[in-house]
């Protein structure tokens, strides 16, 4: 049987990567988990008491946009946010971001531009579902370095006119995962700028924008309103997955023109999978509600200052502006996860899993990724292993 050249060339996905580097291997201690960035903090007391009053909700078929309540629940949390006001035709109801960042590009990306194949820009390392994106509608996934020299974020005004002039879509992530910055107000407006001049979509995903050290990020619609900025130019995805502590209720919104966001919806009325009754009130909730948001993220900032004191003096290292990654310097990722696992049960990612060799370099292979979401006393004991048999 034949199966599609387009996705010939990807590689294994991340974690059954990793599963293949470590798990033939004894860990040298008690395992620690710092992989995968699955919050393990409380999620809200409300989300039971809500599904059992809208039990009954599972036996009809849901809403495709999103139901009335949940979408207000949006508009008004980015009206509280971001100080922009959009309405429900705004819109549109999500499993997540995941699918959403894929679908959208599934909607919005033309075949050709300008005569040519597209090209749908990302940042190097990534997200790995902006490839599956691209590759899925035909576009060239360009990889764009986002490592130190460029404040780890992507710098696409320094890719050559030709390449721009057919760039359909780019993504970006604010804060960004793996490396935790975050877009300033003038980054914003330098891409949306940059988008104008090329003719070209920026997809935002802005999905760990609840979690910051310091202040709370820029995002893309704030600047978008603020710069006169087309608004079928500009889409925003948010997720409740890492806001509310609720990965396992895949459920998020993207914001954007309101031709865009017909589009969206009407390739979900085809072939989407709507979010069920029950899960679109528990998520109406937990739009309209900040106090589970605001403990969330002082566990977070108590973490960030404990990796600033373990990791104290250690050079190439950064606390995250944002999101509840680091991402440490080593001399191979993958060397550096297994030597670690074998000493200590300490389970990290490398950061060549995250990116793409471009020109035989790879942006990640020189990091690892550790994320901070077990308990904090476990989160820390697990740090100060990390730091002693890696750096000490």
């Amino acid at each position: 049987m034949a199966f599609p050249e387009r996705f010939s060339n990807l590689p294994d996905y991340a974690f059954p990567r990793l599963r293949k580097l470590l798990d033939h291997h004894a860990p040298g201690g008690a395992p620690i988990a710092m992989t995968i960035g699955e919050p393990r903090h409380p999620m809200p007391d409300f989300v039971g008491p809500i599904l059992a009053a809208n039990l009954d909700g599972f036996a009809v078929y849901p809403n495709n946009d999103g139901t009335p309540e949940l979408l207000a629940a949006i508009s008004a949390w980015i009206g509280r946010r971001y100080g922009v006001t959009l309405a429900a035709e705004n819109l549109m109801v999500l499993n997540g971001t995941r699918e959403g960042l894929f679908n959208a590009l599934v909607a919005l990306s033309p075949e050709t531009k300008r005569g040519k194949k597209p090209v749908v820009l990302m940042p190097n390392p990534f997200y790995q579902v902006y490839a599956v994106a691209a590759l899925t509608v035909g576009a060239d996934p360009v990889y764009v370095p986002a490592t130190a020299a460029t404040g780890f974020l992507p710098d696409y005004a320094a890719l050559p006119a030709d390449v721009l002039d057919r760039v359909t879509v780019a993504y970006i992530c604010s804060p960004a995962n793996p490396q935790g910055a975050v877009a300033s107000r003038d980054y914003w407006a330098n891409l949306l700028a940059l988008a104008e001049k090329h003719d070209f979509t920026v997809f935002a995903d802005e999905c760990y924008s609840e979690i910051w050290r310091i202040a709370a990020p820029v995002g893309v619609l704030d600047v978008a309103q603020a710069t006169g900025t087309n608004p079928e130019r500009v889409f925003s995805f948010h997720s409740l997955s890492k806001r509310s502590n609720l990965p396992g209720l895949r459920s998020g919104f993207v914001a954007g023109g309101r031709a865009g966001i017909a589009q969206i919806r009407k390739l979900r009325s085809f072939a989407g999978a709507p979010l069920p009754q029950p899960i679109q009130a528990v998520s109406a909730a937990a739009w309209a509600d900040e106090a589970h948001v605001d403990a969330s993220r002082a566990l977070y900032q108590e973490k960030f200052n404990t990796a600033a004191e373990v990791f104290a003096g250690l050079q190439g290292f950064q606390v995250p502006e944002g999101g509840f990654f680091l991402w440490l310097p080593v001399e191979d990722g993958e060397t550096a996860a297994l030597t670690l696992w074998q000493k200590t049960g300490v389970r990290v990612l490398p950061g060549a899993y995250l990116s793409r060799d471009v020109n035989g370099d790879n942006p990640g292979k020189a990091y690892i990724r550790v994320a901070l979401v077990a308990p904090k006393e476990e989160m820390q004991r697990g740090l100060v292993q990390l730091r002693d048999c890696l750096y000490g």
